[in-house]
């Protein structure tokens, strides 16, 4: 009679155990669905997004040197949708041009940017590019258009 009654208690948890798991296995399987709707939805009105493309970038250009003026000196920042990429930094005097490029990583520098590699940075990946310029202070905006009082 105990062998019963522990056989019959032992059937009704494993029933119940596997009726819990196929209960469960459809509500995974339900999200997983809606899951994939709302990727689907997403990607008909964005389009395919690929992370690890340049998608923002911005010139920033400036006197590096008092010598030479037209703001000739310019930071390109080119990053990813991970906010990994380079700052290419081009120093331009009268007799010589430096040329410097710095890895990014998750939007900063693996080495330490300079202040006009860091508007750079922070123009592209507000996406105020391609070619952006300090209004007032801080700040930074478009370069030319309706804000622009300067001639290029």
């Amino acid at each position: 009679m105990l062998v019963t009654a522990f056989v019959i208690v032992g059937l009704l948890a494993g029933f119940t155990g596997v009726a819990i798991g196929l209960y469960t296995l459809r509500n995974a399987r339900a999200a997983v669905e809606e899951c994939l709707d709302v990727l689907a939805r997403r990607a008909a009105v964005e389009g395919v997004v690929d992370t690890k493309a340049i998608r923002d970038v911005a010139v920033f250009r400036y006197d590096a040197l008092e010598e030479m003026t037209g703001r000739m000196s310019f930071s390109v920042a080119l990053i990813n949708g991970l906010g990994d990429g380079i700052v290419l930094t081009s120093i331009n005097g009268r007799t010589e041009t430096r040329t410097y490029v710095r890895a990014l990583r998750g939007g900063r520098g693996l080495q330490p940017l300079s202040p006009e590699e860091e508007q750079a940075v922070r123009a592209a990946r507000l996406g105020l590019g391609p070619e952006v310029e300090v209004a007032d202070g801080d700040l930074l905006r478009p370069a030319g258009g309706l804000w622009s009082n300067s001639a290029r």
